[in-house]
């Protein structure tokens, strides 16, 4: 499968911001040994392309390693040199979109309106990240899903344990999930078990809602 198909899947894209070196290191493995099999480190995280060079050397084949908040042609670039197999920004450029097709990586795009959605379809991208949900709420989802259902849709913000499952049901692509589930404080206090404990009850709230 390719990334996308893992995004539809498995549902879950875990994202790594603000936390970086052995600290990122131990918090991806617990991650994955919690079932989560896509994970994303933010451009604006100190050493964020140490760790995913990092991550692709020790995981490869395991799980599907990527850039967020890239937002222009030259953060692409410096992403896809470090071995990111996608990109996701809070902002659509097409040219990103079309440097991504030309190297055979994935983005997806930053979008809220109809009109980006579509614009984000048409220059390229396989999916859109619709954001910030967390202010669009489930509802704007299911409205904007009625006429552009053909469009996979990856929502980020404001989905937790006790949501997800609806998010599934209303059909998205996938979601990304930042602090819920790359949680800083239980990584800070190395209580990687807990973290991983806490992934693993994602993929089961996934796995049930997906039946």
């Amino acid at each position: 499968m390719d990334v996308l198909q893992v995004v539809e899947h498995h549902k879950i894209v875990a994202i790594f911001r603000g936390v970086s070196g052995e600290a990122a290191d131990r918090g991806a493995e617990a991650l994955l040994r919690g079932g989560i099999k896509v994970l994303e480190v933010t451009m604006n995280t100190e050493g964020a392309m140490n760790s995913l060079e990092r991550w692709r050397k020790a995981y490869e084949g395991e799980a599907y390693f990527g850039a967020g908040t890239v937002l222009d042609l030259e953060m692409a670039k410096v992403a896809v040199a470090a071995g990111a197999q996608f990109l996701i920004s809070p902002n659509l450029d097409e040219e990103v979109v079309r440097y991504g097709i030309e190297q055979g990586v994935d983005v997806f795009p930053g979008v809220m309106t109809p009109t980006e959605i579509v614009r984000a379809w048409k220059a390229g991208a396989r999916a859109v990240k619709l954001f910030p949900m967390a202010s669009l709420g489930i509802g704007y989802l299911k409205d904007i899903r009625a006429p552009l259902d053909q469009i996979p849709m990856i929502v980020t913000g404001g989905v937790n344990l006790d949501n997800i499952a609806d998010f599934v049901k209303a059909g998205v692509a996938g979601v990304g999930l930042g602090s819920n589930l790359v949680d800083k404080k239980l990584i800070a206090e190395g209580k990687f078990d807990e973290l991983e404990a806490n992934a693993r009850k994602y993929v089961e709230a996934v796995a049930a809602a997906s039946r």
